[in-house]
């Protein structure tokens, strides 16, 4: 096997993130389901910004935190996603190439706008998504390099890809282009909603081994094994997959192999903000030490400290360098 260009690529909905300290009366009062994520459509996504009052405003998308994160750790990344050739498209591309990432997605001409996910924060840091996918949902099999696919150490995917039909065939065809190159597949499971949705699918992507290791937190983890019990559950997930990865919040994560059960702490934190990103950047901080080979517990300990920075303030982007913080705590880098 060649020497990886990349250390991880990532795939997923190219979103522009609106986010919006507000009360639990705003999600009432606009039918939203708490701490969860919906898809709308640009009507709904109208009526939500008229009434959001003042916003702060930057990149986002799942997949695309992560490997923002992982270049800000020292990674060498790559991104797949697709904005249309508008003002908040050209923004997003700028942002994301700024990080120090690969972006070489050709932009749509036409059809939708770039993709907006509208976030309220409500004062104990949970968010609620709104998401209007707009162009994300026009990628396609088309957009996959075959080359640079073959070119990353480990292809991160969105469980949200699941959503747009044409998006699922390219994360479909990257899984065999790298699986053929010989290298691994990750799949975040994104949303408890998302699993909902396509359950089935989901442990059908695992039990064929389309994808090798699987993010997911406590909310994930139950809804994909339809159990209220964390034990059993996690007992699933290590029979269903090669490498699993738990997080549980203030108890940390459990990292589940073939070979044994780890369990990592979360690192301590001041105050809680907005915990938007913080699953996105504990996938970052894990997947960095992967590539470092760094050991399970390394990697847990990366990933808790990334997901502690992003949670301390607004947004899903890291505002302090991940790598001197991991340098300062003794961590591998």
């Amino acid at each position: 096997m060649t020497t990886a260009k990349y250390d991880v690529l990532g795939i997923g909905n190219a979103i522009f993130d609106i986010l919006v300290q507000t009360d639990e009366g705003f999600l009432g009062h606009h039918g939203m389901t708490k701490g969860g994520m919906a898809l709308i459509d640009e009507a709904r996504a109208a009526s939500i910004y008229r009434d959001m009052g003042p916003a702060t405003e930057m990149s986002g998308g799942s997949a695309a935190n992560t490997i923002v994160g992982l270049a800000n750790l020292g990674a060498r990344a790559a991104y797949v996603g697709k904005v249309k050739d508008d003002q908040i498209g050209r923004l997003y591309t700028h942002d994301i190439r700024a990080a120090g990432v690969a972006f070489e997605t050709r932009p749509a001409a036409d059809g939708p706008a770039t993709g907006c996910s509208y976030i309220l924060v409500t004062p104990d840091g949970e968010r609620t998504m709104n998401t209007y996918l707009g162009a994300a949902q026009e990628l396609t099999s088309g957009d996959i390099d075959a080359a640079q696919i073959a070119a990353s150490g480990v292809i991160y995917l969105e469980g949200y890809l699941w959503d747009p039909k044409n998006a699922k065939e390219a994360f479909v065809k990257a899984s065999t282009i790298a699986h053929d190159a010989g290298r691994q597949v990750a799949l975040t499971l994104s949303d408890s909603f998302c699993v909902d949705r396509y359950r089935d699918e989901f442990l059908d992507l695992m039990r064929k081994g389309t994808v090798d290791l699987i993010f997911a937190n406590e909310a994930e983890l139950h809804s994909l094994y339809q159990t209220s019990d964390f034990d059993t559950a996690l007992t699933q997930l290590r029979s269903d997959t090669k490498l699993g990865i738990v997080t549980r919040s203030e108890k940390g994560c459990v990292v589940v192999s073939k070979n044994g059960v780890t369990a990592v702490p979360a690192f301590p934190i001041d105050r809680m903000v907005d915990t938007t990103g913080a699953g996105d950047l504990f996938a970052a901080g894990f997947l960095f030490g992967l590539a470092r080979g760094a050991g399970y517990e390394n990697a847990g300990r990366l990933g808790a400290l990334a997901a502690a920075e992003i949670i301390q303030h607004i947004g899903a982007r890291p505002q302090a360098s991940l790598k001197e913080l991991a340098q300062q705590n003794g961590l591998p880098v």
